[in-house]
């Protein structure tokens, strides 16, 4: 099939390519994201590959259909940026790469939670200046710490695992519990609010939908330990930026490390180091030393791009071939 590949990366070309040899697809790369203004890039397709902040409205997948493209390739998990409902009514499926790899997600959430206790981000700085002083830099053991896992799927999953290989007392909450996962795994659950409460570290790892938009709000944020960590690879507006700003300034929250921002889609996977940053809110986050923030890198493994060009290719063959789509979704 012709696949157009909108916001295509150089650091997932080689992996996209390779796969589709393998199935004999021929792809379009496209730098640009999918919008109304992009979707006439897709004429001359018959499908298009799409990633996290291409946007698949009414209009959008309007415009795909008159092109005569019948399927949509999301080589990512989440959904929430495509009309579900828009793409029924005007025949075109969906699919999905429902996971990739949770190990590279959850490993990334502990290289935040040791950097930002272990301020090995402010020594990194400080050694290169020939500056080799210790004060200010002082963190904590992890062993014998409780964190609380908002969100036990895959994800959670792994990250519970190391965890447990670091010693800690690990807490969780989610809305759908898995009992036998935290008798094998030797960790407890809790209402959400009893996690936040008593843990030292909060990971969050859950996808967004309507229900849980800025879940981590001034109410929420303010049940957490004095000093706590709050960790986010999962989606940026699951946390209120502003409140979280709010709790940091008046010393709260320990630390925060996010890999993900609710705004993200203006300047995540694009260079803008020659420009004025405009989001007033993102900079101010950025100007706080005990905050860091990664640009939605946590999938970024070479074991994760493998996975997710090969499923996208095989969603995409399924398709061509009158298959069974298993990763397919559907609006409710």
């Amino acid at each position: 099939m012709k696949i157009a590949v909108f916001d295509s990366h150089r650091f997932e070309k080689e992996t996209l390519i390779k796969a589709s040899h393998e199935f004999k697809h021929e792809l379009t790369f496209l730098d640009t994201t999918l919008s109304e203004k992009s979707a006439g890039l897709a004429q001359h397709h018959q499908a298009v590959c799409v990633f996290v902040n291409d946007h698949l409205n009414q209009a959008v997948i309007k415009s795909l259909a008159e092109m005569g493209i019948k399927l949509i390739a999301l080589r990512c998990a989440g959904f929430n940026h495509v009309d579900l409902a828009a793409a029924h009514q005007h025949g075109i499926k969906v699919v999905r790469v429902p996971e990739y790899s949770p190990y590279s997600v959850a490993e990334h959430a502990v290289a935040l939670m040791l950097c930002l206790n272990r301020k090995i981000h402010r020594a990194y700085n400080r050694v290169r200046e020939g500056n080799f002083s210790l004060d200010g830099l002082v963190g904590f053991d992890m062993h014998g710490k409780t964190v609380g896992v908002i969100g036990t799927g895959k994800i959670g999953k792994a990250l519970i695992h190391i965890l447990r290989g670091f010693g800690c007392q690990v807490i969780a909450y989610d809305v759908a519990p898995n009992e036998i996962m935290a008798r094998e795994l030797n960790f407890t659950y809790m209402t959400m609010d009893e996690v936040l409460i008593q843990s030292d570290i909060i990971s969050l790892h859950m996808p967004f939908n309507k229900n849980n938009c800025h879940l981590m709000n001034e109410e929420k944020l303010g049940l957490m330990k004095q000093g706590s960590i709050l960790i986010n690879t999962s989606r940026g507006s699951i946390i209120d930026t502003k409140a979280l700003i709010k709790c940091l300034k008046e010393g709260k929250l320990g630390a925060a490390g996010l890999d993900v921002y609710e705004e993200e889609e203006a300047y995540f996977f694009q260079d803008h180091s020659s420009q004025m940053m405009d989001d007033d809110v993102l900079a101010r986050l950025m100007t706080f030393p005990n905050v860091i923030l990664t640009g939605h890198q946590a999938f970024l493994t070479h074991e994760a791009l493998k996975n997710i060009a090969k499923v996208t290719m095989q969603n995409i063959s399924d398709f061509e071939h009158g298959n069974a789509l298993v990763n397919q979704v559907k609006a409710p």
